[in-house]
């Protein structure tokens, strides 16, 4: 099991990976187009949407579930416009410069391909070190309490605070030497210290 630190490193490789696809990929577009600026500027934006689009969708996260399966299907169609552009490009560069028969068309799968687990490998890292940093909030327990009052007894709801373990100094402390109160009691007991006894014992009797 990784702890939060491995997994932030980990992320890092993956973002390192990631980003070696995609520049191959910007590579070969740029070495497909045309020699000028515009037309090699052109060629290069779809990985780099590709990469901008897996970057806000690792890191930004989503509450509702219509916004997530929005974002999701954006993701996926900028995905495969950029996988579609850019693999034709590899594959006319890829023949350009030597590639001949089936080499030329299976070696952009292999940087598509790439592209593809790194952008998952990211978006669950990152589901997963939001989990863990996510604060756990310990739940109020409960209870009931039985107490006797002039009309018999009665169920009344009592609200527990979660135990919290307290270190051996703190609760010395706190709870005095022996771990119970010292010193007289002036507001009297507690509710859930009657453990169904009367709550109104001093009541004078009709």
């Amino acid at each position: 099991m990784y702890d939060i630190g491995q997994l932030k490193r980990l992320r890092w490789v993956v973002r390192l990976v990631l980003a070696l696809g995609v520049a191959a990929s910007v590579a070969a577009n740029i070495l497909h187009a045309n020699p000028n600026p515009i037309s090699q500027t052109i060629s290069a934006w779809p990985p780099l949407a590709l990469l901008l689009t897996i970057e806000l969708v690792s890191r930004i996260p989503v509450n509702r579930w219509y916004m997530a399966t929005i974002r999701i299907a954006a993701t996926v169609a900028i995905a495969g416009i950029a996988g579609w552009v850019s693999y034709w490009h590899m594959v006319a560069v890829a023949a350009r410069y030597g590639e001949v028969g089936n080499s030329a068309y299976l070696l952009p799968i292999t940087v598509d391909g790439l592209i593809v687990v790194a952008s998952v490998s990211l978006v669950e890292l990152a589901g997963r070190i939001r989990i863990i940093e996510a604060p756990a909030v310990a739940p109020v327990v409960a209870a009931r309490e039985t107490v006797e009052l002039l009309g018999g007894p009665v169920s009344v709801p009592v609200a527990v605070a979660p135990v919290v373990d307290l270190p051996a100094t703190e609760r010395r402390v706190k709870g005095g030497p022996r771990g119970g109160r010292s010193g007289p009691q002036d507001s009297g007991p507690s509710l859930a210290g009657l453990n169904g006894k009367a709550l109104m014992a001093d009541t004078p009797k009709v």
